[in-house]
């Protein structure tokens, strides 16, 4: 490894430590990462981003932090960090497996049922590079609603990525949304868990990255895996069913809980993520 001056002394002046070597990690698309190596033996990753929104580390290394007191999932290391970068413990990656798969999907569970005090956090986050809202909601129904599916349903109606046919169909079944979705006790989710945010590490156990945390329907982190695919995923949703069975008809309701991540991407990249989310607010109209 080389030694990229301004993120070797950022992580001095955050970590007390000297950096004795550093090197670029591709694959982020918002941030920039770097691999370091400290005197002290300890790898690490840093991620920086000159411009980042008031409060958008803050919110990943909360996110971090409360996914990690569940004991359910585990999480990279939160070693510091400040309003322009976070530094966590490095990660070795590992192949997939079916072994971690089905522990993936215990453990996953185990966070769910850790619970939240409501629907929704103390904080608003980001998903993405986009704002979240997390003001809190008393129901599931009001929440997805509110803080979930209309600001970005906005958003991208606003920049044009949908359409008002489209738009038109996702209003309308937000409106039975208080039917259409089961209530259940708030789960503590990760929120954004898509398989670029799981790591399928060396020792064998996996962890998430990057998160998007709030307390909110569990259904909404299984939608997400199943939407954007993950080696080995039936393995995760029985272990996942074992361990915490699903209400009945949730395969069903899987869809619903996609229009969010469907609307947030028509939003980030436009295509024809609108019209898929469509799709589904029309089967259940």
């Amino acid at each position: 490894m080389t030694r990229l001056p301004y993120v070797a002394k950022r992580a001095e002046e955050l970590l007390g430590s000297s950096v004795v070597a550093t090197a670029p990690v591709a694959g982020g698309d918002i941030s920039t990462a770097t691999r370091i190596r400290l005197s002290d033996g300890t790898t690490a990753l840093v991620k920086t981003h000159h411009q980042a929104p008031e409060g958008f580390f803050d919110a990943e290394a909360r996110g971090l932090r409360w996914l990690a007191e569940a004991g359910g999932v585990a999480v990279p290391e939160v070693l510091g960090g400040d309003h322009e970068c976070l530094i966590l413990r490095w990660v070795e990656p590992g192949k997939s497996t079916i072994d971690a798969a089905v522990s993936f999907g215990q453990a996953l569970a185990a966070t769910h049922l850790a619970g939240a005090p409501s629907y929704g956090l103390d904080d608003d986050g980001f998903i993405g590079r986009l704002p979240l809202p997390n003001k809190t909601a008393p129901t599931w129904a009001e929440f997805y609603a509110t803080r979930r599916v209309l600001p970005y349903l906005k958003l991208a109606r606003d920049r044009g990525a949908a359409s008002e046919t489209e738009a038109d169909a996702i209003e309308a079944v937000i409106g039975r949304f208080a039917d259409l979705l089961p209530e259940e006790p708030p789960s503590r989710l990760h929120g954004d868990l898509w398989n670029g945010n799981v790591l399928w590490s060396l020792d064998g156990v996996i962890r998430v990255i990057d998160p998007a945390a709030y307390g909110g329907h569990r259904e909404t982190d299984l939608a997400m895996l199943s939407l954007f695919g993950l080696p080995h995923l039936p393995r995760v949703m029985d272990a996942y069913a074992e361990a915490a069975p699903l209400a009945d008809g949730w395969e069903e309701r899987l869809g619903l809980h996609q229009l969010f991540p469907l609307l947030v991407h028509s939003c980030m990249f436009g295509g024809g993520y609108a019209a898929r989310a469509a799709a589904i607010a029309e089967r259940h109209t």
